[in-house]
C-alpha cells in the first residue's frame, strides 16, 4: 500500500492479536465464485455505513473504488447502497450483511434461502455473516480507540473525467 494503516498502528499495542485478526481479514477477503473481491468491500463499507464508522468507510471505500475500478459506483454504495443501481443479488447481500449489523436477532433462514436462490453456496452465506461480524467488531475497535482514517485512503482510486 505504500503506508501503514493507522489501524494497524492502534491495533499493534497486542502484536500476536492483530496477526491473528489480519489473517482472519484475509480468509475472509479471499474471492469465491459466487462472492467476488468486490462484494467483500461492499459488505465491508455497507456494515461500516450501518455503524457510521468513518475510518473503515473510507478505508474500505478506498478498497472498494480499487476492486470496482469504478469509482462512482463505489462511492454512491459507501453513501447509500440501496439507491446505486445495484442488482437484486448484490442489493440483497448487502441488505443481509445491514440487517446481520443492525438487527442480528431478525435475521432467519428466509434471509439464507433468498441468498441460496440468487446463486451463493451456504459456504457463501456464511462469508458474508462473518464479513459483517468481523466489521462490526473491527468498526467498534476503531472507534473506540479513536483512531482516524490515513489520508492516503482518501485520495486512492479515484479519477477526475477527461
Amino acid at each position: 500500500m505504500g503506508f501503514v494503516p493507522n489501524m494497524l498502528r492502534g491495533y499493534a499495542w497486542r502484536p500476536d492479536r492483530c496477526r491473528a485478526w489480519f489473517l482472519h481479514f484475509r480468509q475472509l477477503h479471499q474471492p469465491t465464485e459466487g462472492l467476488s473481491a468486490a462484494e467483500r468491500e461492499m459488505i465491508a463499507v455497507v456494515v461500516s455505513m450501518v455503524n457510521r464508522c468513518a475510518y473503515c468507510l473510507v478505508s474500505h471505500g478506498a478498497a472498494l473504488r480499487d476492486e470496482l475500478g469504478d469509482p462512482v459506483l463505489a462511492e454512491r454504495i459507501a453513501l447509500d447502497y440501496r439507491r446505486a443501481g445495484l442488482d437484486d443479488r448484490r442489493r440483497a447481500i448487502l441488505d443481509y450483511a445491514a440487517k446481520v449489523t443492525s438487527s442480528p436477532t431478525s435475521c432467519d433462514e428466509s434471509d439464507v434461502l433468498r441468498l441460496r436462490e440468487l446463486g451463493l453456496s451456504q459456504e457463501e452465506v456464511w462469508d458474508v455473516v462473518e464479513l459483517a461480524a468481523m466489521y462490526n467488531f473491527t468498526n467498534r475497535l476503531t472507534m473506540a480507540a479513536g483512531l482516524v482514517p490515513n489520508a492516503e485512503d482518501h485520495y486512492r482510486a479515484r479519477s477526475q473525467p477527461l
